[in-house]
């Protein structure tokens, strides 16, 4: 069988695999969102995946079954759940049957069997080199009906991936990174990123969905604790929000860094636009909320929170650029642009 990109389609006419996918999902114990922010996927797309109007790719099944810690050979049910029959490297060690003997790297992953580039012959796992049946092949091995499948980790090696994606980002820009530059980081095969990633573009959108799922948490986890003090209202949110957006710390830095490139990408490409349009509006609408709590609560003025938070967010955005292109002790520095934002907050939206 010819081999399959990692960006071909997998064939699943009977929706077997949408529904193995389903199981693991629903083992994870997690919603469907975060289950795709674990497997860095669009959630829309793991959700037409699921539902059968849009098949998935390798590349995706690969990180679904890293995620997991199935096989991904069982995915498309050609052998059993958490065993390994060679069609995936442990993501995890870089050990196992794809693993490069001396090298301690991981080399290029067999490609998932029962899939095709979009428009050729789909191939079914009675394809796959060993489950063949007849002429003294063995035979396939069934899944036990009893088989429960591990809550999915939050770790492995598309995590791996992203994360040293974002940092090497965040130091050299975008287009100044290789995918060698990310394999040596990961301390891996040029062809296990392809795997996981076919290419730079997905793992820009990659990098830049994971940037904004670590920032929407960390904002939920803050104003979470905010609430939780007994001594929260909405003003002490907003001066959370903006501690938060202050890049202070290396990790600050990094993520502003990525925003940077994506600012730049999304005036060209329309998936890192649709990206950048998604994340400003629930960043604006986290602002607007801990507005309108604000009015309602009668800390901040009666203006309209959605004006209200696009002024800020963008007033946020100028000084962190500052902050960025500032060297250290001169410039505007991080402590300026915190002093600004409160003085803003104090003059312009408090009661």
């Amino acid at each position: 069988m010819q081999q399959q990109q990692p960006g071909s389609r997998v064939a699943d006419a009977a929706g077997d695999v949408a529904e193995r996918v389903r199981k693991v999902v629903e083992a994870a114990g997690c919603s469907q969102r975060e289950f795709a922010r674990r497997i860095v996927m669009d959630p829309s797309k793991l959700s037409r995946s699921l539902g059968g109007s849009r098949r998935f790719t390798v590349a995706e099944l690969a990180r679904i079954a890293d995620a997991a810690g199935v096989d991904a050979a069982w995915l498309l049910g050609a052998g059993p759940a958490g065993t390994d029959t060679g069609a995936r490297t442990d993501a995890r060690t870089g050990s196992g049957a794809g693993a490069s003997a001396g090298t301690g790297t991981s080399a290029a992953p067999a490609p998932l069997p029962g899939t095709s580039p979009e428009g050729a012959p789909e191939c079914t796992p009675e394809d796959v080199p060993g489950t063949r049946t007849g002429s003294g092949a063995p035979e396939p091995q069934a899944r036990p009906a009893t088989d429960v499948l591990p809550p999915a980790p939050v770790a492995g090696r598309p995590l791996q991936i992203v994360r040293e994606t974002v940092r090497l980002i965040a130091e050299h820009g975008f287009h100044a990174v290789r995918v060698s530059d990310i394999a040596g980081a990961c301390d891996t095969s040029t062809a296990a990123i392809h795997y996981h990633f076919p290419g730079r573009a997905e793992l820009l959108e990659a990098a830049v969905r994971w940037c904004m799922d670590e920032d929407t948490a960390s904002r939920a986890a803050h104003l979470a604790d905010a609430a939780g003090t007994g001594e929260g209202d909405a003003a002490r949110e907003l001066r959370q929000l903006i501690a938060l957006q202050t890049p202070r710390t290396p990790q600050q830095r990094r993520q502003w860094m990525v925003w940077l490139d994506l600012w730049a990408e999304a005036a060209r490409s329309t998936a890192i636009g649709k990206l950048h349009v998604e994340y400003y509006r629930q960043w604006r609408t986290t602002v607007a909320d801990v507005l309108r709590r604000g009015i309602a609560q009668g800390v901040f003025r009666d203006i309209d929170p959605e004006a209200g938070a696009l002024r800020l967010t963008a007033l946020i955005d100028g000084l962190a650029s500052q902050v960025l292109a500032s060297g250290e002790g001169e410039g505007t520095s991080a402590d300026d642009m915190h002093e600004a934002l409160l003085a803003y907050v104090g003059t312009e939206l408090s009661a």
